[in-house]
């Protein structure tokens, strides 16, 4: 069975173009949403997001629509906490793949943590 984790420097979720997420006002409140806006910066990147370490400057305190936990996933897009796990992946494959390409270092790196 795959299980789920982030790939250390890998940022494809730090890719926040609001053009790519047109439904951003579905899942995140007004405050949330101003935020999110907020965060984007140029070419779309999180003004969080280190481009040469590629890490997160906020990790442990990062939004919460930046984590990946059950609670969140059921409350923002209705996710059953059975279902995060094969969510999360086809999710970050999608996102992984937008950003870098269904070839990239990127997306071979994230199947094989991800056991694909």
């Amino acid at each position: 069975m795959s299980t789920w984790q982030c790939v250390k420097q890998c940022g494809a979720c730090c890719n926040l173009d609001p053009a790519e997420r047109p439904d951003l006002e579905d899942y995140l409140s007004a405050s949330e949403l101003e935020l999110y806006l907020s965060m984007v910066g140029e070419g779309g990147w999180c003004v969080n997001f280190d481009q040469i370490t590629r890490e997160c400057r906020i990790y442990s305190n990062r939004p919460r629509f930046c984590r990946v936990e059950s609670e969140v996933f059921q409350d923002m897009y209705g996710v059953e906490p059975e279902e995060v796990n094969d969510f999360a992946i086809d999710c970050c494959r999608q996102q992984i793949e937008g950003v870098y390409g269904d070839r990239s270092l990127e997306i071979l790196r994230f199947d094989q943590a991800v056991g694909l």
